[in-house]
């Protein structure tokens, strides 16, 4: 008998896996658990699952009671928080207040004053509208209202749970406690975590509604201690000092800028951070709607978009963005907890903090230096750093004649890196070479190093000499180097390095990093309004594509073209590369294809186009740009430092490596132990 093979009943013969199907098939059709009839949920069970959706944690309820607190009006509100919210979240604000006929309706369910008719739920303009945040709040724990109007001789205190309402000591606004969160829901409580992570919550949640409310004052307690407190300000900057710490601030860029579009203005505001102050985590990434703080795509990717040449790996930027866009043209009620949006042409928002950013990161900090009163963190020249400068600028020691030693035919020599046509020893620098060894003269070695000092010429050093001696040195605004931010240059570290000296100290550049900035500036002004040159295939690649895919080459044929890329259907299921861009035709065809359909799926062609287009122009200024161990004459180098200064986004390289840095006087004073 097969072993594979069973004898049923009625001798028939049936496959081992046809007869386990059909006995489970048996099993299953009379063990079918009983009809249940279609019935209304209790509105008690009703308010805990919409409970669900909206209050996740304390903070949460914290964001949902101050969401009500804003919107009666409030200039002060105070937060007391035990147990990081868990035991009890009791908030207080002065604002306009309920009335005691309107207190009953604030705990039910959908009733709000906020919103009448669809036009109004389709322009939006305050902090909470759904009516249900009291009411499910209510639903999971011990819910009190104490509330005031202004004219109003006392207030008056609700028990949400037995619904009594009595008089109560209260100055016009209202308070709201919320004590033993999810007591009625034990396996919610069971998912939080400790105190200490639930009270960050709650205080990001503060920190968010303080951000953008510099006109209301917050205070928050736990446990009966003062955590946090933020006064009112007319100033929005010093709001963000006082949250995100003066550090933001200097390192950080204003942000102002406006688009008309075809559904009106779209206006930017905020602060960016520089790409030096990039963190390695997201977590200081705040962007507001109208007022609303929100998590949306569209923004963080155009915010992403425009740091995407500055960032070094994937080091993540930092900004307070405030977006200001009509409001019928963004729909706030997509998500129960109010924190995403959706625009009606998320395009145009797109590109408005794309561009409200990158105007902001395109001035090379170097040629905003002067007005400034750093150029880095240490790096600025005041109080008594500064009279010491000055002190030293006003005297003057007399010249030190320099004699060349006996016998030294190469004194009058200039340095290495400055030899000219019939110099007998000028040299050309290898891979690898030790430089300092070639800018010695033949048959001399490092020991022999004392014997030349800096300036190597004798009259060299006679004209620093009396030009020190001059007026215009004595003072520097008057000098003319005082007018270049990055100062001259002095010499060249190891064929890497330029040691430029300005007003502030000394300048030490990257110069293959600035170099390859400046060459890939200028290869994007040269190609802004021109195709990239495509390269035909010999034999097209072709690979199995995805229905998106399919549709994403036929959508954007022509923003591919533009790309140097050639996309053709072979069939429902594949598509052929038939040309790719000529500066990567050496790459893999098939990838580069993926990558860019799955951009475009994603976000807007234009957005694509301009970075696919920059990738390639990066590639060539990499290779374009002038390689270490190269020697530079001072020409060269102060050449270098002119274009830095008139190069967009010249502090950073395409890679985001830093092209310079700045040692003030300070810095200096520091390294020598001067005035200690």
């Amino acid at each position: 008998m097969n072993q594979g093979r069973i004898i049923a009943a009625g001798a028939a013969v049936l496959p081992v896996r046809r007869v386990s199907s059909r006995l489970a098939t048996i099993i299953a059709v009379n063990h079918l658990p009983p009809a249940r009839t279609i019935e209304p949920l209790p509105d008690e069970l009703i308010s805990q699952i919409a409970a669900g959706e909206v209050i996740e944690r304390p903070a949460a309820v914290v964001r949902e009671l101050l969401d009500n607190a804003l919107d009666s009006g409030a200039t002060q509100i105070t937060i007391r928080l035990q147990a990081g919210g868990v035991r009890l979240i009791a908030i207080e604000d002065n604002g306009c207040g309920i009335p005691p006929e309107q207190l009953p309706l604030a705990i039910q369910r959908h009733a709000t004053s906020k919103i009448r008719s669809l036009h109004d739920l389709e322009s939006v303009a305050t902090m909470g509208f759904r009516g249900e945040a009291l009411a499910a709040i209510g639903a999971v724990s011990e819910l009190t209202l104490l509330s005031a109007t202004a004219d109003a001789a006392h207030g008056h205190f609700l028990d949400a749970r037995s619904g009594e309402l009595r008089p109560g000591a209260r100055a016009a606004g209202t308070s709201v406690e919320v004590k033993e969160l999810f007591f009625s829901t034990p396996a919610r409580r069971k998912f939080l975590k400790s105190d200490a992570t639930e009270l960050a919550h709650c205080l990001d949640a503060v920190r968010r509604h303080a951000l953008a409310r510099p006109h209301v004052g917050f205070t928050l307690w736990h446990d009966g201690k003062l955590i946090e407190q933020w006064r009112t300000t007319q100033d929005p900057e010093q709001r963000l000092a006082d949250i995100l710490g003066d550090d933001f601030l200097a390192q950080s860029l204003s942000v102002d800028y406006s688009v008309q579009t075809a559904g009106g203005t779209v206006r930017v505001r905020g602060r960016c951070g520089l790409p030096d102050y990039a963190r390695s985590r997201a977590d200081q990434q705040y962007a507001y709607v109208n007022g609303r703080y929100v998590r949306d795509k569209v923004i963080t990717h155009a915010a992403r978009s425009a740091y995407e040449d500055v960032l070094h790996g994937q080091r993540q930027p930092v900004y307070v963005l405030m977006i200001e866009i009509d409001p019928l043209r963004v729909d706030v009620n997509v998500h129960p907890t109010k924190i995403e949006v959706r625009f009606r042409d998320s395009r145009e928002v797109h590109q408005a903090v794309r561009h409200a950013i990158e105007n902001a990161l395109a001035p090379s900090r170097a040629a905003l230096a002067e007005g400034a009163q750093s150029l880095a963190s240490g790096s600025d020249v005041q109080g008594a750093a500064a009279g010491a400068l000055a002190a030293d600028r006003q005297w003057q020691q007399q010249f030190m004649p320099l004699h060349a030693p006996q016998g030294n035919p190469y004194w009058n020599r200039p340095p290495a890196w400055q030899a000219r046509e019939g110099n007998p020893w000028g040299f050309t620098p290898q891979k690898g070479q030790d430089a300092a060894q070639h800018a010695l003269p033949p048959g001399a070695d490092s020991s022999t190093l004392a014997e030349y000092s800096w300036p190597a010429n004798p009259a060299t050093a006679a004209t620093m000499a009396v030009e020190d001696a001059t007026p215009a040195a004595a003072n520097p605004a008057s000098s003319p180097d005082s007018q270049w931010p990055l100062g001259r240059a002095i010499a060249q570290l190891h064929g890497v390095y330029i040691l430029a000296e300005n007003t502030h100290g000394m300048v030490i550049v990257d110069m293959h990093a600035a170099h390859e900035r400046i060459v890939y500036e200028q290869l994007k002004q040269q190609l802004e309004h021109a195709a990239l040159h495509s390269q035909p295939l010999l034999i097209p690649a072709t690979f199995a594509a995805t229905p998106q895919e399919m549709a994403a080459a036929d959508q954007y044929a022509d923003a591919l073209l533009q790309l140097g890329l050639e996309l053709s259907p072979l069939s429902g299921k594949t598509l052929a590369v038939r040309a790719v861009p000529s500066q990567l035709a050496q790459g893999d065809a098939v990838e580069l294809s993926r990558q860019v359909l799955a951009e475009l799926i994603q976000h807007d062609a234009s957005t694509v186009l301009q970075r696919a287009r920059n990738d390639i122009l990066a590639t060539m200024a990499c290779h374009g740009a002038v390689r270490a161990n190269r020697r530079l004459t001072l020409e060269e180098m102060n050449a270098l430092l002119r274009q830095m200064e008139a190069t967009e986004r010249a502090d950073q390289c395409n890679h985001g490596r830093p092209t310079w840095r700045q040692l003030g006087m300070r810095d200096l004073d520091n390294l020598f132990l001067r005035g200690r």
